[in-house]
């Protein structure tokens, strides 16, 4: 749209469901103000109290009327809000979401409600091992980019929730623009109608002008460690984390860790097999590598049944890292890894829903669905030797950063070298 409003439409054979998504291309990177992270998460939360032509309990009594599913979800790049429904009642729901992102409405004292209940789920987060381990690695990895932080924020910054409704206001007029968002609508629908709905409600919403500036993250000169310390009982946690680049569609570094991922440290490759099957030291083992728009960690996790076992397990997930970076992958696996990729990303669009959900994260970050026929593209023509080639850029030592988590004392003084 004129505006810069993105919408995509995607027609499909499924009867009657609709599935309307509304990306915004603002997550916790974007949160760039010192003592202001945590207000995308926030904002998940505020933008279902109400709007100025539609109350909160007036806005629920039209959703359930219309049997829609509604929820939303926060990320470090993005905020998804989704609703699947019947066709029948698209236009009002198309209204209800052009209202909220164009006129929310709340007071100070419901917005103080709100700024405690996010505190409250901070709380919660943070007595999960899990949650905390991945909190300490991103503070421990990340120096200077927003990055640093997770999508709940630090702490001091939500606490200070409650003093900052008129910021709140500020943050929602700079990235509830319509540059910033898409509109996806997927389902029992013709692109001249979503087109026409889109038109009608979202053309008059005004373009804004603010970009953040997001910080870059300086090269790491040394590896990094912290070890935290649970005051429960807890099975003990390692995470093995080195720089990793951005998403990209066009550079096939993403692609390449992508791919050495899964036959590294997926549930049917060899170290998976050595450690969980047969010496049955851990009971959890994978990667956590997710697409993001700047550089972003590629991590392996594990948690460990013994704490006696931490350095070991962390060893021989080193070890695996550094063979992968000198040799190449067989070309047999390379091969069946890629095909086993393209089908699993093929059979879990089964539904309107599901498409949609599957192509929300790719317009937050290219804000078209082309970029995935780009990437797998990539996939398909990396060779074992260029994957090699880059696993021995990234896996360096000064790009490494290891947290473990263990209950107090059992963590021995060289666990976290």
């Amino acid at each position: 749209l004129p505006n810069g409003l993105r919408l995509v439409t995607v027609p499909t054979d499924f009867p009657d469901l609709v599935a309307l998504y509304l990306v915004v291309n603002t997550g916790s990177r974007n949160e760039v103000e010192p003592g202001k992270s945590g207000y995308a998460h926030f904002f998940e939360h505020m933008m279902f109290r109400g709007s100025e032509n539609y109350g909160s309990e007036e806005r629920d009594a039209i959703l359930k009327r219309a049997g829609a599913e509604v929820n939303a979800y926060t990320t470090d790049d993005r905020t998804v809000y989704h609703t699947l429904l019947s066709k029948q009642d698209l236009e009002a729901v198309v209204k209800l979401e052009a209202d909220r992102f164009q006129r929310l409405k709340y007071a100070e004292p419901e917005y103080r409600t709100e700024a405690l209940a996010v505190l409250g789920e901070y709380n919660k987060n943070s007595a999960n091992p899990i949650s905390k381990l991945f909190e300490t690695l991103r503070s421990t990895a990340f120096n200077t980019h927003t990055y640093r932080h997770t999508t709940m924020g630090f702490l001091q910054d939500i606490q200070d929730m409650p003093n900052q409704y008129d910021y709140s206001w500020q943050f929602y007029r700079r990235y509830y623009r319509p540059e910033y968002t898409t509109v996806l609508i997927v389902g029992d629908i013709t692109r001249d109608r979503a087109l026409s709905l889109v038109r009608e409600h979202f053309g008059g919403w005004e373009r804004g002008s603010y970009a953040p500036e997001v910080p870059a993250e300086p090269a790491q000169s040394a590896p990094r460690t912290a070890n935290v310390e649970w005051t429960s009982p807890t099975l003990p946690l390692v995470a093995v984390a080195f720089r990793g680049p951005a998403y990209s569609d066009e550079a096939p570094d993403k692609a390449a860790l992508d791919l050495l991922a899964s036959i590294a440290f997926g549930s049917s490759s060899e170290l998976y097999q050595q450690l969980v099957l047969q010496e049955q030291k851990v009971d959890l083992l994978g990667p956590s590598f997710g697409d993001r728009t700047d550089p972003e960690l590629f991590t392996v996790i594990a948690q460990v049944k013994n704490p006696a076992d931490i350095e070991y397990v962390r060893d021989q997930i080193l070890q695996t890292l550094q063979r992968y970076a000198s040799e190449p992958i067989p070309q047999q696996q390379l091969d069946a890894t890629r095909s086993r990729m393209r089908y699993s990303a093929a059979l879990g669009m089964n539904s309107s829903n599901a498409i949609a959900s599957a192509l929300a994260p790719y317009l937050a970050l290219r804000r078209t669905p082309e970029t995935i026929n780009r990437v797998f593209a990539i996939y398909d023509s990396l060779t074992p030797e260029q994957i090699r080639e880059i696993a021995g850029r990234y896996f360096v030592e000064n790009n490494r950063t290891i947290v473990t988590l263990a209950t107090r004392g059992a963590i021995t003084q060289g666990g976290g070298r």
